[in-house]
């Protein structure tokens, strides 16, 4: 393992201090385990300074640069042998079979937008099947795991839409194609109000729209997973009881524990786990509250298991591993001047950032410690059937249910 991920790994070991027992046993589970992601990030490659500074020069547009940023990071891996061998190395060492792969974009409907990213990922299952497979189905998932591969299941970060507003079924017939085209679940919002929903940066709460109670039962008829893990919590109660079939808080936390904005109070979760859902809990401190570490993250597993029962809690961490050489090829870039607010600084307070304190905290978090997930888990008394369930058998069944296989 590279200096990264030994550091975060003896960050985690120190915030857990496992017996050698519980260590030496969650990581033989954790090896034999199908893992399966319920929301997340491939390893990220780093970006080609040079290329990227040339754009630059020749008066590329702030969004064709964005779009080529994006782009190299999520595909270089499979065009560059130095990516390539440290995205191999970042998958081995967390031991993840499967990651639910956000291959949408953040709040927009537009479907372009969607098959870019989608796109994306696809490509680089092409280019390296012998590392990772794109999974069309549960069993495609199974086998990867007993092949010893690596695989994605394609999410997106919003439900596409054609945007024409004649008819409802209209806009809704894009759900089937990019079903088709290999998405999985669905985001119904994203921390803002859209014609679905509100998301969870939206103060008033409104709910969820007829119109957002029509894409639900869409999703349920083509087998696309309702996820709530961006939208606020009356949005987020009325589709779990609009939903017929299993539905989700991907990446999430418990109000519980801190009531944050992006976590769900027990009564949302109670009507997730109703509908044979799960929320998946997530390894963003600010998220998390107290300690914002590793010991912070599986209390958040505690509270859901213990108050709605281990079928019904899985791992979405919401982080990424990144290429160390991206920072030197950061630095390759020309010094550009002030730009104009993202759409994100209209969100509430706390709804991305962490505290520069939590720094070393999120280490403990990194993505290739899901290792020490494992760990952590042994330690706090969990049979190995349940942690199993943690680990991947849970999402599997609601993948499963949601497409009746």
């Amino acid at each position: 393992m590279n200096e990264q991920i030994q550091h975060a790994r003896q960050v985690a070991i120190e915030v857990l201090k496992p017996s050698h027992r519980h260590l030496e046993h969650g990581l033989e589970l954790h090896a034999s385990s199908l893992v399966f992601e319920s929301y997340g990030f491939a390893p990220r490659a780093a970006i080609d300074g040079d290329a990227l500074s040339a754009a630059i020069e020749a008066g590329a547009s702030p969004a064709e640069l964005q779009d080529r940023r994006e782009e190299m990071m999520m595909t270089r891996m499979a065009t560059d042998p130095a990516e390539r061998a440290e995205f191999t190395e970042a998958w081995d060492a967390a031991g993840v079979t499967c990651i639910f792969q956000n291959a949408g974009a953040e709040g927009g409907n537009a479907p372009k937008r969607l098959i870019r990213r989608l796109a994306h990922f696809t490509f680089v299952a092409d280019a390296m099947r012998d590392v990772v497979v794109r999974a069309a189905w549960p069993d495609d998932i199974v086998a990867a795991h007993e092949a010893g591969k690596h695989c994605f299941y394609m999410s997106a970060n919003s439900v596409p839409m054609a945007q024409d507003w004649r008819t409802p079924d209209e806009e809704l017939r894009y759900i089937t194609v990019s079903f088709q085209l290999g998405h999985r679940m669905m985001h119904l919002t994203y921390n803002r109000r859209n014609l679905i929903g509100d998301g969870c940066g939206e103060a008033s709460d409104a709910g969820l729209s007829d119109f957002g109670r029509a894409v639900v039962a869409e999703m349920n008829r083509v087998g696309v997973i309702v996820d709530i893990a961006h939208s606020g919590w009356r949005t987020s109660l009325e589709a779990a009881q609009a939903s017929e079939k299993p539905m989700v808080a991907s990446h999430s936390g418990c109000c519980a524990l801190n009531e944050h904005i992006r976590c769900k109070p027990d009564e949302v979760i109670r009507a997730i786990a109703d509908t044979g859902g799960l929320i998946g809990i997530c390894c963003i401190p600010a998220f998390l509250g107290g300690t914002g570490d590793l010991n912070a993250f599986l209390d958040h597993i505690d509270h859901v298991a213990k108050t709605f029962g281990a079928d019904h809690v899985a791992i979405g961490t919401d982080v990424a591993y990144t290429s160390r050489h991206n920072a030197q090829e950061h630095a390759k870039l020309p010094k550009r001047g002030t730009t104009r607010p993202r759409w994100a600084a209209l969100w509430p307070e706390g709804s991305l950032a962490s505290k520069p304190e939590w720094a070393e905290r999120r280490e403990s978090l990194a993505w290739t410690n899901w290792p020490m997930f494992t760990v952590g888990l042994v330690q706090r008394g969990y049979t190995d059937d349940d942690i199993r369930k943690i680990l991947g058998g849970n999402v599997l069944r609601v993948a499963r249910e949601v497409l009746n296989t």
